[in-house]
């Protein structure tokens, strides 16, 4: 006879599998950031997540789930903070002797830009991120994925069309 395999849907499975998980994925992030309060929001988020699509999840493969998932929540982050980095950065190269003007259309193009790289899917925005910020090639992405090239070669032409779509009025081509 076959044993049925719990479902994680179960409050009770939930709760069991959260109190006895969270401290780990915790520990996970915390060792890769450094910062704790940063990995208790990345392993709860995922935690929610995880009740949210609960029925796509068997038991089973909750755990991977979960480490794969703060992995992603982790990397998503690093590249946000890369990007503002890089922006704080590049204000700071302005010389003052540009026109109020124009620092208030370059404010005004990273503050549209910022949105749109928002607007993005979560899974575009993970891929043209890690391509653009971090410098990956597709190949690397997908090693650290775990999709196949052509997925990321698709996902990235998918943001860069949305975002040419949303930036085009300030892109000369």
């Amino acid at each position: 006879m076959k044993k049925v395999e719990p479902s994680i849907c179960e409050e009770k499975n939930y709760n069991e599998f959260f109190r006895k998980q969270y401290e780990s994925f915790t520990k996970f992030i915390y060792y890769k950031c450094g910062n704790l309060h940063e990995a208790e929001d990345i392993a709860q988020n995922v935690f929610i997540k995880l009740w949210k699509l609960c029925d796509t999840v068997t038991f089973s493969k909750a755990k991977s789930y979960i480490y794969t998932a703060c992995n992603n929540l982790f990397l998503n982050a690093v590249a946000h903070k890369k990007v503002v980095l890089k922006h704080q950065k590049s204000i700071t190269n302005i010389t003052d002797n540009e026109s109020p003007d124009f620092l208030i259309e370059v404010e005004e193009f990273r503050e549209e830009l910022k949105n749109a790289i928002n607007r993005l899917s979560e899974k575009e925005r993970e891929v043209f991120l890690l391509s653009r910020i971090e410098k990956k090639t597709y190949k690397e992405i997908a090693e650290v994925t775990g999709l196949t090239v052509k997925a990321i070669e698709r996902r990235m032409s998918i943001a860069l069309k949305a975002l040419r779509f949303d930036l085009g009025k300030h892109i000369k081509i």
